[in-house]
């Protein structure tokens, strides 16, 4: 049994306490000026989609959750669920949007993703540093506007909504961050 401290969490640890798992959504060290320092933590429970808020003390523990990772490949999805499968054994696994959360902002079919599983219970994703996606729309660059100076808004492939630089066209690749949703680069 893996145990991590409580100030040693991150967002998107998945945590069990008692029977259920947790993935960690937001997390915040609160330590008052003469009173010792806690951890405000929002916790989405995974099999039940419930958000809970606990208090931890710095020094308390929480048991980590093991996962098995295995590369699967994103299939589709029917709007509650996104659908993977095992490119070794051609077996499917679906994962509630619920569960994956903001992740679903880049995933385009036929990606090769790491799926988290928890026993043999499929639990979440992991996503590469940066995907590239197609822009689906944008408003036109702005004559005499200078690259840097100003930033608008562009609809990608998946629903996203980025800032990108004015130069930017309906029809480019673009790379982007996958941690802040950042627009990085031309691909």
């Amino acid at each position: 049994m893996a145990t991590i401290q409580a100030t040693k969490m991150r967002k998107g640890t998945l945590v069990k306490i008692g029977n259920d798992l947790f993935r960690v959504l937001e997390l915040q060290h609160v330590t008052p000026g003469n009173l010792r320092g806690f951890v405000r933590v929002k916790f989405r429970n995974i099999r039940s989609g419930n958000l809970s808020d606990q208090k931890l003390r710095s020094e308390d523990t929480v048991e980590r959750a093991t996962l098995d990772e295995r590369e699967m490949q994103y299939m589709y999805s029917d709007g509650s669920a996104y659908y993977f499968m095992d490119t070794s054994s051609y077996e499917q696994v679906h994962i509630s949007s619920e569960a994956l959360g903001d992740s679903v902002n880049y995933l385009i079919p036929e990606m090769l993703i790491n799926v988290e599983f928890y026993d043999v219970e499929p639990v979440g994703i992991e996503l590469p540093q940066t995907v590239d996606l197609t822009v689906q729309d944008t408003p036109p660059a702005i004559k005499g506007s200078t690259a840097n100076a100003q930033l608008k808004p562009a609809t990608l492939e998946t629903g996203l909504v980025v800032q990108v630089p004015p130069f930017i066209n309906v029809g480019d690749k673009i790379r982007v961050n996958t941690e802040s949703g950042e627009y990085q680069a031309r691909a």
